[in-house]
């Protein structure tokens, strides 16, 4: 099958399109015909072997986690998906067996593996994973759409639904509103939840189409700063809750933007794993801070459900062919797009 893969580390240079063998589908599996997958920063990581994640070669890894497709073959015991299922994937494949999963708790499964990084991932034809990975997904998403969606999605249900259980008469404070989490973050907090939205984002186009999303306020933090904006929109109190996916750069001033007794929810650190937290405000003040990696499967099937009714629309920048993942992963480095890329077949 035709597919991007990797056999070293490095840069674009390494992204190989060329030919890898059939996934076989074993016992409890499903194939896919995979029609669109998502780019996502751990693409990124995995293709340079930063932050930890450098391994040996060979064999060749294929990249990608997020994708969306049509099922092709069935493993034993599979009765939950028929041939022909329009299905879109979480990517994060758990144990099932350990008492976090057992608990319904296998976000926290110390066993998960992701497609794309452990394992060989979607940039590909086809894909194999287990069943309970697959949803189906109504024919008025499209495949780009869904597959846009878990990896922005997951962890946004996670913290606002979940951790930081954020509440229709309550304000959020959303970090980086062009990114997919942060496009998301607006879609739950006003469509699903009914919160205030103060959105942040680099230029005044971006702050269009964040309002555009629902966003009540969008903050451009190149000539506003962000902690006093906060301050003024709220009337001095504060905003109740964080959605934070960027790190080191802006964890101060949002941080410093949470009321006593906030809670801050942290899923990403693309611009820096480290800050100063100043212990003091956080024990004086009360305030809460939530890690959120990914989420559960029963936040996916919650996800795909609101998805199928068009209640969250997952939006989607640019698309790519398969083919043009370098040039691809090149887009995503320059950080000028509003939303997901995506690369097709």
């Amino acid at each position: 099958m035709k597919s991007v893969y990797i056999e070293a580390h490095g840069g674009t240079e390494v992204l190989t399109y060329g030919d890898q063998p059939d996934p076989v589908t074993d016992h409890g599996d499903v194939k896919i015909r995979v029609k669109a997958t998502a780019l996502n920063r751990l693409d990124l990581y995995t293709r340079d072997g930063g932050r930890g994640l450098e391994r040996e070669f060979p064999p060749a890894l294929i990249l990608g986690g997020d994708c969306a497709g049509e099922v092709v073959e069935l493993g034993g015991g599979v009765a939950t998906l028929k041939v022909g299922d329009r299905v879109v994937v979480n990517p994060r494949l758990t144990c099932m067996q350990c008492s976090a999963c057992l608990a319904g708790q296998d976000d926290q499964c110390r066993r998960s593996r992701f497609l794309g990084s452990a394992i060989n991932g979607s940039y590909a034809e086809f894909i194999s994973i287990p069943a309970a990975n697959a949803h189906v997904i109504s024919d008025n998403v499209s495949f780009e759409q869904a597959a846009a969606a878990p990896t922005t999605y997951l962890p946004v249900w996670n913290m606002l639904v979940r951790r930081l259980e954020l509440k229709s008469w309550q304000s959020v404070l959303v970090l980086s509103a062009s990114a997919g989490v942060g496009a998301a973050a607006i879609q739950v907090a006003k469509d699903v939840i009914g919160a205030k939205v103060i959105a942040t984002t680099s230029s005044a186009e971006k702050a269009a189409k964040a309002a555009d999303l629902g966003a009540d306020v969008v903050i451009n933090y190149t000539d506003e700063d962000i902690r006093e904006r906060v301050r003024e929109i709220t009337g001095g109190a504060g905003v109740d809750c964080v959605v934070d996916h960027v790190g080191a750069d802006f964890f101060a001033p949002a941080f410093a933007s949470l009321r006593p007794g906030g809670r801050y929810g942290i899923c990403g650190a693309t611009t820096g794993l480290r800050t100063e937290l100043h212990l003091g405000l956080l024990f004086s003040q009360q305030k809460e801070i939530y890690g959120a990696f990914m989420g559960t499967k029963e936040d996916m099937r919650e996800i795909v459900e609101l998805l199928n009714k068009g209640v969250v629309k997952p939006v989607v920048d640019r698309t790519f062919p398969l083919r043009e993942a370098a040039v691809a992963h090149q887009y995503m480095d320059e950080t000028s797009f509003f939303g997901k890329l995506i690369l097709t077949q």
